[in-house]
């Protein structure tokens, strides 16, 4: 990071179209009917597409979802220009160019993808016809707007905190990284926490992959119950492989030191797969709340489409907090190298590091981080008591062993959870200290991504059998290699 001495400005002039003074009340009414005939058409193709079940086909589902972004993608750039062109006021804050450059960036890549994801499924349908329902499953749909997702979202991530970095104040001299204190400061106890660690982390990706394959092999585990599971298995590999990696390099190197430009990227993905295990069990509660209490009304509740429209709406909101603040991160002076207690860049420590005003940031990690707990953490409460309450209805004690069965791995999963962050968090100050937090840190970013895996296929029989079946699968297919 370069020193900059001189005066710096705090916003940007967006010129807009060259449009005389008498004719902008025309081109506000043009403008603002195009926008509105833009979303309401597209609206009316998501609704109608929800609507008939005639349309419940793979190029309907991508037709949807570009809709969604189209919607999205004009809604980015036109409201800022319509209400620029109304209020004379042509000026942008630096949040707001950052926010609103992102969001351009990941629509227009996301729009990019579902077109040639549609362009896949039109060249299926006319080239490959009796193979067309076979290969374009459901699960195939989901994975390709997933990924289109995802890879739109890194791109558009990478541009937006490179910009974030040039427009960060640095009237003053500014620290180029931070000290990552680790697990431990003694050499022979940090190689026997570095061979401990490689082999916990190892098993966790091991087990979560099993359980994905598994999952995926398995014809009678395509339900929604088992399509969460394995986006919770997924979540829970990116949640250890953003912290642990990094930590087993340092402890190896011995360079304990991580950049600005590192430590930025690493609290993003830390914060937005963590949060998306917090919504994913909240979702798999309301799974189970519906398996229980509404039975018979399962299949049409808890359809394809709402899943992958719970799963999408859950990536939209964990995306949209850890963006919020990765770029007030960024916004932050740093003026010297200072050591952050757990072994990885979390929100609070690096904070605690600022010479800046860390006020809107501080409300920010108050306000969205306790929405992220609290409101999925309320909707896990609510669907147990609904489910507490139908079991007990129940007047065979084999019924009831039978319905609870169902839910405890995911009950174990969320007590182990939330038990960590509610004691690592909720403490009183008195009780806080570096070691603590640590050992909290570990919990959460290795140990809980290690026994998921084992509570859910320890715990449910279905998962025990579909994992036999795999590994029968590997020794056949190893025997006839």
């Amino acid at each position: 990071m370069r020193r900059e001495n001189q005066s710096r400005v705090s916003q940007f002039l967006l010129l807009g179209l060259p449009i005389l003074p008498e004719q902008q009340g025309v081109f506000f009414t043009l403008f603002l009917g195009m926008y509105l005939t833009t979303v309401l058409g597209n609206l009316l193709i998501m609704l109608l597409i929800r609507l008939d079940s005639r349309l419940h086909t793979p190029m309907y589902f991508f037709l949807s979802h570009l809709a969604l972004t189209d919607v999205s993608f004009s809604s980015v750039t036109v409201p800022r220009m319509i209400i620029s062109m109304q209020i004379q006021d042509q000026s942008i804050p630096h949040a707001g160019c950052i926010t609103q450059m992102y969001f351009f960036i990941f629509f227009t890549d996301l729009d990019n993808f579902l077109l040639t994801s549609m362009a896949y499924d039109r060249y299926l349908a006319i080239c490959h016809p009796l193979q067309y329902t076979t290969i374009m499953r459901q699960g195939l749909c989901t994975l390709l707007v997933a990924v289109s997702w995802i890879l739109s979202c890194i791109n558009a991530l990478s541009h937006t905190l490179l910009l974030a970095q040039l427009m960060s104040h640095q009237n003053q001299s500014s620290a180029s990284g931070f000290f990552l204190r680790g697990m431990s400061e003694s050499p022979e106890q940090q190689q026997l926490l570095f061979g401990l660690f490689l082999c916990m982390y190892l098993v966790t990706l091991t087990g979560n992959v099993l359980i994905i394959l598994a999952i995926g092999s398995d014809p009678h585990h395509h339900t929604p119950m088992y399509f969460f599971l394995a986006n919770l298995a997924l979540v829970d590999m990116g949640l250890t492989s953003s912290t642990v990696t990094k930590m087993l390099v340092n402890v190896q190197t011995q360079h304990h030191t991580i950049s600005r430009t590192g430590c930025l990227p690493q609290m993003y993905f830390f914060l937005m797969v963590g949060d998306l295990d917090s919504f994913f069990l909240a979702v798999m509660a309301y799974d189970r709340c519906v398996a229980i209490c509404r039975p018979f009304h399962y299949s049409m509740v808890m359809s394809p489409r709402v899943c992958a429209l719970l799963l999408a709406l859950c990536r939209v909101l964990t995306n949209t907090v850890a963006l919020t603040h990765t770029i007030l991160m960024a916004r932050l002076s740093f003026c010297v190298v200072g050591e952050i207690v757990p072994f990885f860049c979390d929100i609070t420590p690096v904070l605690k590091l600022s010479c800046s005003d860390t006020r809107i940031n501080e409300l920010m990690v108050f306000f969205l981080g306790g929405t992220v707990l609290i409101v999925p953490f309320i909707c896990i409460v609510i669907s147990y008591i609904h489910i507490v309450s139908a079991i007990l209805r129940v007047w065979t004690p084999g019924g009831r062993g039978k319905a609870f069965s169902t839910c405890s791995s995911h009950l174990c999963v969320v007590c182990v959870f939330y038990g960590t962050l509610f004691s690592a968090y909720l403490c009183p100050p008195s009780v806080a200290s570096e070691e603590k937090d640590i050992a909290a840190a570990a919990v959460d970013t290795i140990v809980i991504p290690l026994l998921n895996p084992f509570i859910y296929s320890l715990r449910n029989k279905d998962m025990k059998g579909a994992l036999k079946r795999l590994f029968s699968l590997g020794r056949i297919f190893s025997f006839w290699i």
